[in-house]
């Protein structure tokens, strides 16, 4: 019965390690504490911003690189020094302020931010399939299961999603009859990598910031915002203008 002390030493430790609020006590605690690692690092590109912002936790400018400072070990160390590093790195997200005592591994982001709402969202309208394979991506593989995501919602809120529903009401990608639409998308925000990356028509337009991440467009204005987002600002300007001043030349609909 070894592997039992070994699971039970190798829990305590890295429940102490990752200073965690509920310690990690069986196999089904340490999937647990992985699965919430992985929505970690996905949050954090997430909100890659070039100065200190608190949308879903409290971070340094530019994060990723002060998490990256963590992890670049010498791959030779033991393994008990690589998970300090990433307990270090997951700490920058967690307690940057120094003001929390233990990690919650049953959050990711602050509670005021009424995750509760986007999920029923994603369970009713927005199906977003998420997989990952481990060879694209640095992350388990981890295929795409639609049943066990409706399994969840109806456990969740007793409804089940439609895979379909966006696709069918919005048109998906094939929405060239719409107009006067802004698709924009930063580089660093992985949600990217399923917006509209292209202009469909002269009023269905895409515009991409390089160096930005989740929404930074829509964010207030800081005097730390890179040159690709004071432009893309400006375009979406420049766009409404446009717009407006067309609505105002058609003439009124008849009564």
């Amino acid at each position: 019965m070894a592997w039992v002390y070994a699971l039970a030493s190798g829990l305590q430790w890295l429940s102490e390690e990752f200073s965690l609020c509920a310690p990690l006590k069986n196999r089904n605690d340490a999937v647990g504490f992985k699965n919430w690692l992985q929505e970690t690092w996905v949050n954090l590109a997430m909100v890659d911003y070039p100065y200190e912002a608190n949308f879903l936790q409290p971070l340094p400018p530019w994060p990723i690189e002060v998490v990256c400072k963590h992890l670049a070990l010498d791959p030779s160390v033991s393994d008990f020094q690589l998970l300090h590093g990433v307990s270090e790195a997951a700490k920058v997200y967690y307690n940057y302020t120094g003001s929390s005592s233990c990690l919650n591994t049953s959050q990711t982001a602050t509670g005021s931010l009424g995750l509760l709402g986007w999920f029923y969202q994603a369970c009713t309208e927005m199906v977003m399939p998420m997989c990952t394979d481990g060879v694209q991506d640095m992350f388990e593989p981890e295929e795409w299961n639609f049943q066990a995501f409706s399994d969840e919602c109806y456990a969740m809120f007793g409804v089940r999603p439609r895979a379909d529903w966006a696709g069918t009401v919005y048109g998906a990608k094939d929405i060239a009859s719409h107009s006067n639409i802004i698709f924009s998308n930063g580089g660093l925000d992985p949600w990217s990598s399923g917006g509209v990356t292209h202009n469909i028509t002269d009023s269905l337009v895409s515009i991409m910031i390089p160096d930005g991440a989740h929404h930074l467009d829509l964010r207030y204005s800081n005097a730390q915002d890179t040159a690709p987002v004071r432009h893309a600002r400006a375009l979406e300007v420049k766009y409404f203008r446009e717009w407006i001043s067309q609505a105002k030349l058609r003439p009124p609909p008849r009564p």
